[in-house]
């Protein structure tokens, strides 16, 4: 019998997860909530910009470290059966590090610093760097953009870069490293220094063939270039490959063999699909959590204005893997519950259900469109199709009849008009959406959520049964790389997460949907591009 450990991180928790590669069955699991969360507002009474999102890399290894012992304790599974570890991370999620991959907040002189602490993907205070780098990148766009999409995210890794040597260059000279989380955590595992295809080709201005655009950045920063042939560069694996054993040292202190294998870390969205069993092209994948990422492979690289990134052999070799998404959707969800009226908290309590499920069963009785509300959901921001993370979110329509579950039912919409923004950028640029899968915690459990996507859409939609898809994913690619399996065809046939229920779009409401879209659309393209400048002009006042 072999075994592979998938360890999945996520933007509040770590995952470890040991997986039968057999049959993808899921043999133990380990959850732990990060010790320091994310940290917003302040940093010890420090008080931090509201654009600011950063973590303690500690708190990373304390998911392995207790993770590993703690599964491999109750399961008295033989460490020589583990085959292969894989790992997904949140991304762009960038760690400074000295020499000996000691993250630099951990340093004397630097626990203070913002800056030495981990950039959350989510960490939006590079807004300025990325600017710069998109006006600089727009001169030759058809040789630098072209294929991210035409645009320059803030969460991506060389923004984040450039803001830290702008604003705290003394964290820039500290450290002798700097990559993603994901490539930080597999370099602990196998006292290596090698980053992910997967990490580089979507986050950092890097192609397989070319490298790093060096041109690009000499023109942005006289120390950029430098900074990321010093400090980024390094031995680039390919997902599918492997990076190594575990080190004789990590596996003594988690009681694994030494002959472990680790892939390359996946990002933790694209590790879904392996995980759910998509793999082909012409099929969008949405990932659903706090955000959501609309992920597609085909078999052709086409330049997608508005997406986040095209790179081959990210996630299935031979094939390009794209990314878009939405920055707020779980998050969204949960901000509007916590405005939840008192005598809406009083009933529920009365009644044992959880606000959630309150509001999904108040909601479900409406019909699309009575409510008279559209919304547009950049409560974070929007990465795609806009790629400006200093929109706000907006609600049209309201009257002083409105109801709580019609504003909660008009955030669900507007977050699958968003989707629907997507994929239509996708179709538009000569990639198909045949198929829809959705998975995660929150397909899982909001069937309401699903028939709405589907409607808004017109796809069916299949939900998967799993709210761990990038754990089995990541697992799938240690089972790989550790030999269980020859290709990926073979693994994720064998280890993906079954399917746990379709949903068909009603033509009746798909034609409600579409006039409710078209009203969106509108108040998108006013508030995204036109009229865009209100917003910002009002956001400088805080």
């Amino acid at each position: 019998m072999a075994y592979s450990i998938g360890i999945d991180f996520g933007t509040g928790s770590g995952r470890a997860f040991l997986i039968n590669t057999e049959n993808g069955e899921i043999v133990e699991q380990f959850i732990k909530t990060y010790t320091h969360g994310t940290i917003e507002g302040e940093l010890d009474g420090q008080k931090l910009p509201q654009s600011y999102a950063l973590q303690n890399a500690n708190d990373y290894m304390e998911v392995i470290e207790e993770g590993i012992p703690a599964i491999l304790a109750k399961t008295q599974i033989a460490p020589n059966e583990i085959v292969g570890i894989g790992i997904d991370f949140t991304s762009s999620t960038v760690v400074f590090v000295d020499e000996n991959m000691e993250p630099i907040h951990n340093k004397e002189g630097f626990k203070d610093n913002p800056h030495a602490y981990v950039k959350l993907w989510k960490h939006h205070g590079v807004q300025d760097e990325a600017d710069v780098l998109f006006k600089t990148a727009l001169e030759e766009k058809n040789r630098w953009l072209g294929f991210y999409g035409f645009n320059v995210s803030s969460e991506w890794m060389i923004p984040k870069i450039v803001e830290v040597n702008n604003k705290a260059p003394e964290v820039i000279a500290e450290s002798a490293y700097i990559m993603e989380a994901g490539d930080w955590i597999v370099n602990r595992l196998t006292d290596q220094n090698v980053r992910s295809n997967c990490g580089l080709g979507f986050k950092s201005f890097w192609e397989a063939d070319t490298g790093f655009h060096y041109d690009l950045f000499d023109k942005v920063d006289n120390d950029l270039s430098n900074i990321v042939r010093e400090k980024v560069e390094a031995p680039v694996v390919n997902i599918g490959e492997t990076v190594g054993k575990v080190s004789q040292t990590m596996a003594d202190k988690l009681g694994l063999s030494p002959e472990t294998q680790v892939s390359p870390f996946i990002i933790d969205a694209h590790a879904s699909l392996l995980g759910i069993g998509s793999e082909r092209d012409k099929e969008m994948t949405m990932v659903m959590g706090t955000s959501t990422c609309h992920l597609m492979l085909n078999k052709e690289q086409h330049k997608v204005p508005g997406i986040s990134g095209s790179v081959k052999g990210a996630i299935i070799p031979e094939l390009y893997a794209y990314e878009a998404g939405q920055t707020a959707v779980g998050d969204l969800f949960e901000y509007v519950a916590k405005q939840t009226p008192y005598d809406d908290v009083k009933e529920a309590k009365l009644r044992d259900i959880s606000i959630f499920e309150l509001l999904n069963e108040k909601a479900a009785k409406l019909y699309p469109g009575e409510s008279g509300l559209i919304a547009l959901d950049w409560h974070n921001g929007n990465r795609s199709v806009l790629s400006d993370s200093n929109l706000k979110g907006c609600l049209f329509g309201m009257g002083l009849h409105t109801k709580h579950e019609e504003i909660y039912r008009a955030y669900m919409e507007a977050t699958a008009f968003g989707t629907k923004m997507i994929m239509q950028q996708y179709e538009g640029w000569h990639i198909e959406v045949d198929h829809v899968f959705a998975c995660g915690g929150i397909p899982k459990k909001n069937t309401l959520l699903m028939d709405i996507y589907a409607n808004v859409l017109n796809k069916q939609v299949t939900v998967i049964d799993s709210e761990y898809a990038p754990a089995i994913g990541a697992a799938i690619l240690g089972a790989i790389c550790g030999g269980a399996h020859t290709d990926f065809s073979e693994a994720v046939e064998a280890m993906k997460e079954p399917v746990l229920y379709t949903v068909e779009p009603q033509p009746d409401k798909v034609e409600i949907y579409k006039k409710l879209f078209n009203a969106y659309q509108s108040l998108h393209d006013l508030h995204g591009y036109k009229k865009a400048s209100i917003m910002r002009d009002v956001a400088k006042l805080m």
